[in-house]
Parts: structure tokens; sequence; C-alpha cells
């Protein structure tokens, strides 16, 4: 089993600027819904919403080599968890402000905006999320013509 927790403190220390709260709780809910043979590539934890000044919405953001995965342990009872898979995936804009920047996910049915990333770190964000996109989209395309 992949450890979010670890990645997550890892992107944490390089980038101390990002707010985020409650790291191990969130990474948790990652881990417990990974598939078999499912590798995280890339992982974070930011806030979820359109706002910079809301601090109390964490996320725990993992990258991996099927969806997107993103995870919020309730502090009582429950958690959220939501999937971007390849095919749902449109687009992603960045936006930088003064102390930070914004990622804004692009999806069929919704637009899922990780806010409160430190300004340096969204060109990696970016990168990565990029290149794994258009590295599937391809494969799907692949699938979808050999459907035909």
């Amino acid at each position: 089993m992949e450890n979010i927790y670890e990645k997550i403190m890892a992107y944490s220390k390089k980038y101390p600027t990002t707010v985020a709260w409650r790291k191990k709780a969130h990474a948790s809910i990652i881990e417990k819904h990974l598939n078999p043979g499912e590798k995280v590539l890339y992982a974070l934890a930011c806030q979820k919403n359109f706002s910079s000044i809301k601090f109390f919405n964490t996320y725990a953001v993992a990258l991996t080599n099927k969806r997107i995965l993103l995870a919020q342990k309730r502090i009582f009872f429950g958690y959220t968890l939501l999937a971007i898979t390849p095919d749902m995936f449109n687009d992603l804009t960045i936006k930088t402000g003064v102390f930070w920047g914004k990622a804004y996910i692009d999806t069929v049915k919704e637009v899922v905006v990780l806010s409160n990333l430190a300004k340096d770190s969204v060109p990696e964000i970016e990168t990565a999320i990029t290149q794994y996109m258009m590295e599937e989209k391809k494969k799907y395309r692949k699938k979808e013509e050999n459907n035909v």
C-alpha cells in the first residue's frame, strides 16, 4: 500500500506556505480507496474551495496512475471522496495571487478548485496533472478507435 501521508509531508516540507490541516487523517481516506495495481504518482494537501480566505476545507489530493483522488476526513463522522478519471477531465487553469495560487480542474460535471497553494508550487502541480492527463487521454482515444 502506498504511503500517501509521506508524499504529502514531502510536498509540505518543500512548499511550507500551502495551507493544510489534519493531513494524516485525509491521506488515510485515499489509502483506503486505492484499487489493486493503483500507484500514487504525486500527492499534496491543500484547501478545496473558491475562496482564499477560508482555511478549514483541507483535502488530500493524490494523482495516481488511474485517476485523481481528493479526500477529506470529517472531524466527527464520515468522509468525502472525489475521483476524477481521465475521461472526465477537460482542462486545467492555474491562477496566482499575492500569497497563494489556485488550480482549477475543469471536469465534465464541475470545476474543482485547489486553493491556498504555495505560489511556487503551482508550476509543479500543473506539470504533474497536465502530463499525466495528456498521456491517459491518448490511451482512451486508442481504446475508442479500436472499438469503432
